[in-house]
């Protein structure tokens, strides 16, 4: 594991303000305790047209205390923080935390995790990759970036900015059960947001690379490049009539579709009978074509860890096989009201990886052959409840295989159960910028409304 002197402190330090913590709601005669111990800092900078048009440099820490009194089902819980590590500091949020435990209303699933389902190993995942960028070196990468798109056509007129950000952070979680792990992550991004004129109208695209590891990060020069193109191949975007029609999600927005799944088989949603995915646990919920795995374990993974938010240890699993769904993402709680266990997803999924097919880009572009390729998403149309789905789009229509012209001002529409049910094929043309992770999906059939 890489050392960074640039945090305040080390892991040591941060592991005994967690142990004090604990035993000072312990002294209390607090049954039950946790406590999230963190810090972080960064730089993030965006430059438009040239000129430096925001600059952040951040450095935070805070200390979370949750403690119980009396055991399941008739636990109390309460909550308090600070961002002041000093000894009295500490005291007084433990106590802060009881106080309010004692006010308020016994709750049958609140509690500690069950104690075997605790992580016993902390593999190093190599997490943390410093990236040491000083303001005016943040400033240059960012320029290259929007003057490499700005170099592409005079039609590019204008930038919504390019922008270089490098995070870093830490953190300690302990409980009374005995667990204590923490480790220091990195995460690093460069984005452009470009705008493109012609015949007296504008379109605007984007495109981003992120990263724990700086190496990794695109190039600012092809990065800045391929978001002027995409703002390029905008102009002349018109309307089509409404119709029925294959829709394409490009990789970024393929893998909007998986967090919808996500929330419509977490917790929250599941004991709140809230999701039109109630009790499908062993169901066909997607296409046969479609698995979806989660691996925790990844090194140098955006989303991995050997333990979730309370201390439960991660596993590598099989979500969705051949298009049935084999498990939930469930905390402690969501769990215990569902009268199932943890799934180790306090904070939600893991490295979720849908399995790539065999088609690349241009081979999905072949295989749709007549219909809407999406490369943007508007506004907020989903119902979780009943699968509705209804979002503005933007993107190119698709003849015999091949873009044809840029389409907007439109609105896609359907239902999730049946678009999940009628995917007929999955790209290879994955991305990686988050905790989830899909190349471009193919849907038989939408509504696309227009004029």
């Amino acid at each position: 594991m890489k050392k960074d002197s640039r945090f305040t402190y080390t892991q040591a330090q941060l592991r005994e303000f967690a142990q004090s913590a604990l035993d000072h709601a312990r002294a209390l005669g607090a049954t039950g305790c946790e406590i999230d111990v963190s810090e972080g800092y960064g730089l993030s900078v965006t430059v438009r047209k040239g000129a430096v048009d925001t600059l952040e440099h951040n450095r935070d820490k805070g200390l979370g205390v949750s403690v119980q009194f009396g055991e399941r089902p008739r636990a109390k819980r309460g909550h308090a923080s600070t961002s002041d590590f000093s000894p009295l500091a500490l005291r007084q949020t433990v106590e802060a935390a009881v106080a309010i435990a004692r006010h308020t209303a016994e709750d049958d699933a609140a509690g500690l995790p069950d104690a075997d389902l605790l992580a016993r190993e902390q593999p190093d995942l190599d997490l943390f990759h410093p990236w040491h960028l000083s303001t005016e070196d943040a400033i240059t990468l960012a320029r290259r970036c929007e003057d490499a798109a700005f170099a592409l056509s005079p039609r590019l007129k204008n930038s919504e900015g390019a922008s270089v950000s490098a995070q870093h952070s830490q953190f300690v979680l302990a409980n009374s059960l005995g667990f204590m792990g923490g480790f220091p992550t990195s995460r690093h991004s460069l984005g452009c947001s470009m705008i493109a004129e012609g015949k007296g109208l504008m379109q605007r695209d984007d495109w981003y690379s992120a990263s724990r590891v700086p190496a990794r990060v695109a190039e600012p020069e092809a990065l800045g490049r391929y978001a002027g193109e995409r703002a390029l191949a905008r102009l002349g975007a018109r309307k089509i009539a409404t119709c029925q029609a294959p829709v394409l999600f490009e990789a970024p927005l393929a893998t909007y579709l998986i967090g919808h799944f996500v929330s419509a088989v977490s917790g929250v949603s599941l004991y709140r009978k809230s999701t039109f995915l109630t009790d499908s646990l062993g169901k066909q919920v997607f296409s046969p074509l479609v698995s979806i795995d989660e691996r925790p374990h990844q090194k140098q993974g955006m989303a991995s860890s050997p333990f979730d938010e309370e201390g439960v240890a991660t596993r590598e699993r099989s979500v969705v096989d051949k298009g049935v769904l084999n498990g939930y993402f469930l905390g402690s709680y969501s769990a215990r009201k569902l009268g199932m266990r943890s799934t180790g997803s306090s904070g939600g999924n893991h490295n979720l990886i849908v399995r790539p097919g065999t088609l690349d880009f241009r081979a999905m572009l072949k295989k749709m052959h007549r219909g809407l390729l999406v490369t943007e998403l508007l506004g907020h149309g989903i119902n979780l409840v009943t699968g509705d789905y209804s979002r503005g789009a933007a993107g190119y229509w698709v003849e015999n295989g091949e873009i044809q012209y840029p389409v907007e001002e439109i609105t896609i529409a359907g239902n999730l159960a049946e678009m999940f049910k009628s995917i007929v094929a999955v790209g290879k043309d994955s991305l990686v910028r988050g905790s989830r992770q899909s190349g471009s999906i193919l849907i038989e059939n939408m509504t696309i409304a227009g004029d």
